[in-house]
């Protein structure tokens, strides 16, 4: 049943020619490269199939889904990396993208793009979390060859955003309500930064956050007077009954008060949101199918097709001339 909505949001062609079964033809084992990969990427350092989930979501949001966002810093161009963004902070395992990429190189060179490798890769690690199984993915999208570093602010929602902020920006990609309830659930596995969370801890618990819950924050995250690298270092799971598991359990910790960013907790009590929040929270399969077509819907946000932009030959940097 999960793929079922999934499946409506990618029949046929995607806006700007994206397509099922894109390398068929070009690269067959493009899609079972990338599985595989994920997989074992998964088995060696579990965290990676949650920062591919994130990875997604900031290079979609961002303008386009076109792995602008993997471009590092290159001084000799003046190219200055999303990743630099204050946005960005937390974000890791970049380097294992070029692992995949590799493995695609190796079987057909310059054939698949770093932004399907993105939009792949998301798809099968929220498999790898027991999330939403085989969600029908179009590919076909091409790479840029520009930073967006500038826009980066303006376009990441922020941890402590209204729920109108949020729904704004999601707005922009074709995203309703429902589907922002259900991306949101991607909060259920990974971890955040007390840094995004000593506001709601000191000098008083929110008072919309379970007090036992706050205590324990409080035990987990040092004073907002300590030190910013300490509060950059320390963190706290987003969920603590099944931290690495892609489930509904974010929305029921909603409904308890124990969302950990101000912004997840928002959605509980927001009359455009709280009932997609109630109902998840009570059908993990109706949150698997939502959210499977929201992830559809996202990864296909304004890419870039035919003879835009570039297929990079190494992720990090745009072609040689």
């Amino acid at each position: 049943m999960a793929g079922n909505a999934a499946t409506a949001a990618a029949s046929g062609d995607g806006g700007g020619g994206l397509r099922l079964n894109y390398y068929s033809e070009s690269c067959p084992r493009a899609e079972e490269i990338v599985k595989e990969q994920v997989r074992r990427l998964y088995e060696e350092h579990g965290n990676t199939a949650v920062s591919w989930l994130r990875a997604l979501f900031h290079d979609c949001t961002v303008k386009s889904c076109d792995a602008s966002l993997l471009l590092e810093t290159d001084a000799a161009t003046g190219l200055v990396s999303e990743q630099a963004s204050p946005r960005s902070f937390g974000m890791r395992n970049f380097k294992y993208v070029g692992a995949i990429k590799s493995a695609l190189e190796r079987e057909c060179p310059g054939t698949v793009s770093c932004a399907d490798i993105l939009a792949l890769a998301a798809r099968d690690g929220a498999a790898m979390l027991g999330g939403p199984a085989a969600i029908p993915m179009r590919t076909g999208r091409r790479d840029a060859t520009e930073s967006q570093y500038g826009e980066v602010e303006r376009y990441i929602p922020n941890h402590n955003d209204t729920v109108s902020a949020v729904l704004s920006r999601f707005a922009a990609m074709g995203l309703g309500a429902e589907a922002v309830v259900a991306l949101l659930g991607a909060h259920s596995v990974g971890r955040v930064h007390c840094s995004n969370l000593v506001a709601r801890l000191y000098p008083a618990v929110d008072a919309g956050m379970e007090p036992a819950y706050g205590a324990y924050l409080r035990g987990r995250c040092p004073t907002a007077d300590a030190r910013e690298d300490t509060r950059d270092v320390a963190y706290a799971r987003n969920d603590r009954a099944t931290p690495m598991v892609l489930d509904n359990m974010y929305h029921k910790n909603l409904l308890k008060g124990r969302g950990l960013l101000l912004v997840d907790q928002r959605l509980a009590s927001d009359p455009r949101t709280a009932p997609f929040v109630r109902r998840m929270a009570a059908d993990n399969g109706y949150f698997g199918e939502t959210f499977a077509a929201a992830l559809v819907r996202m990864s296909e946000n304004g890419p870039l097709t035919g003879g835009q932009g570039e297929v990079r030959k190494d992720c990090r940097f745009v072609n040689a001339k």
